[in-house]
Order: C-alpha cells, then sequence, then structure tokens
C-alpha cells in the first residue's frame, strides 16, 4: 500500500505563510512546529539561551573527558562494549566508527516528512544543553534542514530502544559529509558534495557527540505527531462521509441529538455527533421521511453508532497527543548532562510510551475504516438501500456500478486489521543480551504510516459512493454541507452513468480527502468543525 505521503510529495517544502521559522530553544517545541518543519519546509533557528546551555554541558563532557575516571559514552565503548576504556588519541575515531557502524538501515526509503521530523526532533533535545554536544554540532542540524537537505534513511533498523539508533545514525552519517542525501527536488547526492554545495562544512564528532546524536526516539515521535496532524483531519472527515451515508440511505438524524449524547458523556462521541448535525442541517432527504409515519426509527449500527465509534477515535488520539506533547518536552539521551553537572545513564530512550499510544491509534484507524467500509456496503444492497439500483448501477447486469470499489475497500480494511496487531508487545534481546527488552515503536510508527494511508482510501471510496447515491435521490436535494462536497468531486467526477474507468475516479475523491478539500468544502457551510 502506498503512503500517505505520495500525496504530498510535490509540495513538502511549501512554505507556511503564517509560520516561516521555528525557533528551537530550552524548552519543549510545539505539534505545530513539527509539522511546519517537517511537511512544510519551515527555517529553524537555535535561540540563544539554548546555545548557553549547549555550551555548559559541553564544559561538563570536557572536563569528564579528560579524568582519570572511565565514562559511559565519553571515554568508554558502547552498549556491550562499555567495558573497554578508550585512549584519549583514539576517542574521535570512536564517535566517527558509532555513527558509521550504526548507519546500517535497510530496505526502502524513509518518506523526507519522516526524516525532516526525526531530524529536528533530535535537534531539539541537543538544544536542552542535557546531551553535551557542542554548539557546532547542534547548529549543523538546523543547518542541514535549512538547506533542505534530507539524509536517505531507511525502513528498517530500529528496535525503538537506545533510541532509533540505526535512522538516527543516517542523519548524523550527513552530517558527518558521509552518506547519502536528496535535495529539495529529489536528486540523490554524495553527502559530502551536497554540503560543500551549499557552503556547508562536515562535522568532526568529538567525546560524546556520535552517542549523543544516536540515542532518541525522534523518528517513532516524529512519525505519531505527524499522524495526529493527519488523523485531525480524518476524524472529520469519517463525519462527514458518515453523514452522507445517513443522507443517502434515507437514515434519521435524531439519534444524533445532544441530550442523547450527555448521556455518555464521551467528550469525543459528543464532537462527532454535533459535527453530524451540522453537516445534515437543511437537508431536504432527511426532511422527506421525518414525519409521523416514518418507520426509519432505528438505523443499523454502522449509521446509528458513528458518533460513538468516531468518538472513541477521537479520544484515543487526544490520549496519544498527551503523549506526544510529554515527549516533546523530553530531553532523551543516555548518559545525560543534568544541570547541576553530573552525567548519569538512565533508560529513558526506552520507546515504550510512543509504541503504545502508536499501537493503539492503530486500532482506532482500523475501526474507523471497517465502520466505514460497513455503511458503503449498505448502499450497493438493494435489501437495504432502500429503492436504489443495485449497485447504484446505472443499469444492473450491464453495468456493475460500485461492486468492485467495495471490494477495494474490503482489501484495504482486511490490510488494516492484521497492521492493527501490536509491535509494541514484541521484543527481541539485543546487543550481547546489554539490551534485552525493546519498544518496537519504529515499528509500531511504521505501521501506523500505511494504516493512516488506507483509512482515507476506504474514507474516499465511501464518500464517492454516497455522492452518487445523493445523485440518485433527486430532485430531493441534499444537505447544503453534503451539497458542497458533492459539488467539488463533479468538478473532475461525473455523476451517475453508465460504467467508467473507476480507478482514476477513486484516485481523484483520495487526493480530495487528504489535502483536505472534501473538508473545507463542508466547513465552507457549517463553519469549523469540532
Amino acid at each position: 500500500m502506498a503512503l500517505l505521503s505520495d500525496h504530498r510529495a510535490a509540495r513538502w517544502n511549501e512554505r507556511v505563510d503564517e509560520q516561516n521559522e521555528v525557533i528551537v530553544g530550552v524548552g519543549p517545541l510545539r505539534a505545530a512546529d513539527v509539522v511546519a518543519v517537517a511537511r512544510y519546509g519551515a527555517r529553524v533557528r537555535v535561540d540563544d539561551q539554548a546555545l548557553e546551555e549547549i555550551a555548559k554541558s559541553r564544559a561538563a563532557i570536557e572536563a569528564l573527558a579528560h579524568a582519570d575516571t572511565p565514562h559511559y559514552g565519553v571515554s568508554t565503548g558502547f552498549g556491550a562494549l562499555a567495558t573497554r576504556h578508550i585512549a584519549p588519541e583514539l576517542r574521535a575515531q570512536l564517535q566517527r566508527s558509532l555513527v558509521r557502524s550504526h548507519a546500517a538501515g535497510s530496505g526502502p526509503e524513509v518518506e523526507t516528512e519522516v526524516v525532516r521530523a526525526l531530524a529536528l526532533l533530535r535537534l531539539s533535545t541537543l538544544a536542552t544543553g542535557r546531551t553535551g554536544v557542542r554548539v557546532e554540532t547542534a547548529q549543523a542540524y538546523a543547518d542541514l534542514l535549512n538547506a533542505n537537505l534530507t539524509p536517505v534513511v531507511h525502513e528498517y533498523g530500529s528496535l525503538g530502544c537506545s533510541g532509533d539508533l540505526a535512522p538516527l545514525s543516517h542523519v548524523a552519517l550527513a552530517v558527518m559529509g558521509e552518506g547519502f542525501v536528496r535535495d529539495a527536488d529529489g536528486n540523490l547526492l554524495e553527502a559530502g558534495r551536497a554540503l560543500a554545495d551549499h557552503g556547508l562544512r562536515p562535522v568532526v564528532l568529538a567525546e560524546k557527540e556520535g552517542l549523543a546524536l544516536i540515542n532518541g526516539t525522534d523518528g517513532m515521535l516524529g512519525m505519531l505527531v505527524l499522524a495526529l496532524a493527519d488523523l485531525d483531519r480524518l476524524v472529520k472527515t469519517a463525519d462527514l462521509a458518515a453523514a452522507m451515508s445517513v443522507e443517502g440511505q434515507l437514515g434519521t438524524d435524531r439519534v444524533f441529538a445532544d441530550d442523547l449524547q450527555a448521556l455518555r458523556p464521551h467528550p469525543g462521541q459528543r464532537s462527532a455527533a454535533a459535527n453530524l448535525r451540522a453537516i445534515l442541517a437543511g437537508s431536504a432527504i432527511v426532511a422527506s421521511h421525518r414525519g409521523p409515519d416514518c418507520n426509519r426509527v432505528q438505523d443499523a449500527y454502522s449509521l446509528r453508532c458513528s458518533p460513538q465509534v468516531h468518538g472513541a477515535a477521537r479520544d484515543t488520539a487526544a490520549h496519544a497527543a498527551t503523549v506526544a506533547d510529554r515527549e516533546l518536552a523530553a530531553a532523551i539521551d543516555n548518559p545525560v548532562v543534568l544541570p547541576d553537572g553530573r552525567v548519569e545513564s538512565n533508560g529513558n530512550f526506552h520507546g515504550a510510551p510512543v509504541g503504545y499510544v502508536l499501537d493503539f491509534l492503530a486500532i482506532a484507524v482500523a475501526d474507523l475504516a471497517g465502520i466505514s467500509e460497513r455503511r458503503t456496503d449498505r448502499f450497493l444492497d438493494v435489501a437495504r438501500n432502500h429503492g436504489l439500483n443495485a449497485f447504484l448501477a446505472d443499469d444492473p447486469g450491464v453495468d456493475s456500478g460500485h461492486m468492485i470499489a467495495q471490494y477495494t475497500q474490503a482489501a484495504i480494511v482486511s490490510e488494516l486489521k492484521r497492521l492493527a496487531a501490536p509491535a509494541s508487545v514484541d521484543s527481541i534481546p539485543s546487543s550481547a543480551m546489554q539490551e534485552d527488552h525493546v519498544s518496537m515503536g519504529w515499528s509500531a510508527a511504521r505501521k501506523l504510516r500505511t494504516a493512516i494511508d488506507g483509512l482515507q482510501r476506504v474514507l474516499a471510496i465511501e464518500i464517492l459512493t454516497a455522492a452518487r447515491a445523493l445523485d440518485l435521490r433527486r430532485p430531493l436535494a441534499p444537505a447544503p454541507a453534503t451539497a458542497a462536497v458533492r459539488d467539488v468531486l463533479r468538478e473532475h467526477v461525473e455523476g451517475p452513468g453508465t460504467d467508467r474507468h473507476l480507478a482514476p475516479e477513486i484516485e481523484h475523491s483520495v487526493r480530495l480527502v487528504a489535502d483536505g478539500t472534501y473538508l473545507s468544502a463542508a466547513e465552507a457551510v457549517t463553519g469549523p468543525l469540532a
């Protein structure tokens, strides 16, 4: 399945008018800052207070580097090799060797927006002054981002403990002038040449710096933040799709009343129901069967329970956002330089907190897609679609209508169920049993990205199908909001008729979900949805 960012490949480096520079300081980044840099190419600046804190912690590391007592990451080897004391003349080589050996990723390249998020979040930790790197090393990360040079990072290589080691190592390797990067146009270049072309000098790592550049949960956190930004749009789009299905299937809107929702006070459920009411307001189709002789008092669960399912997904995302905010405020490295100058080992690099919520979101995404597919399927069955043609076909038997579009949905939903199996319950020991329990948070993040892409495809097919049904309900008019959604689709996809090549129409609908066009069309009528 193609990844979500494919639909944004041509615009990842657009500038955000209201925020074209993100300031990285000793305090936490906002999630919006991560999205601005990762997805839209906002520039980065390290503030003066952060530069002062970086310099202070570096002084502590340099004092330890000349001490007789060995200190992990400064004058020793790493992981299971931490028992070896490294002579001063070998310490620069130690840092280079660490990055080179750990840049061991394999498989397809990771998307640009993920790598930019990863680099920014590592810079954010460096800026806290808790890692002991030099000022010029931290600045090199800002320079790399501002030059729109993206290190080549590969799909496989992180166990989500001791940090996202291989992915972060590929970024550090590029800062050293080694390995490969892609420029803003996607061209593959040797890192040393690319740095020189942009007037940047490779960093020669000093004591502890190699370790500080690779020991964090930045990859999985970056993907969590990007996923939450996508889900904010997709849960609202799911409400829009559900409203169109309720309307097209002659369902009732009475079950979405606020006093009914208040009986079960989950905030997400109440928001979803409010959206459904707003989207369906003014629908002549709904009004046509609202009278006392209407026997449509209880719709199927996939229609009636949409607020409960969509709301649970919202509440799950809210919990994940709380975890993300805590991680954005974290300084993750091992060892860390404390404000009093002590350098202490710790386990904060373990990705369990992030891995758990990534897996939790994959469950919610699979269920959102599952209920969407069930709503779509009801349109196609003459026993359940209340007077529409079989499969919404123009001439059933000669035409197949949207029969196979539902097959596509079903195939995706089946995959999303497999992707909902948690990665974070797995662990494979590594580093000669020194690292004997790992989080697999990176794997949880990778499968969530695939799942989110699948969700938007499923929702796109539901909206495509529901729009066809609304047209078939003429002369009854849909709600102004659902009509606006149908109309933006009709700018490029024709209305009901004989069978056409359906795949391009599905892809167009996917783009309208991905770029927010459907949602914007509805909100132009309803105002901002919750």
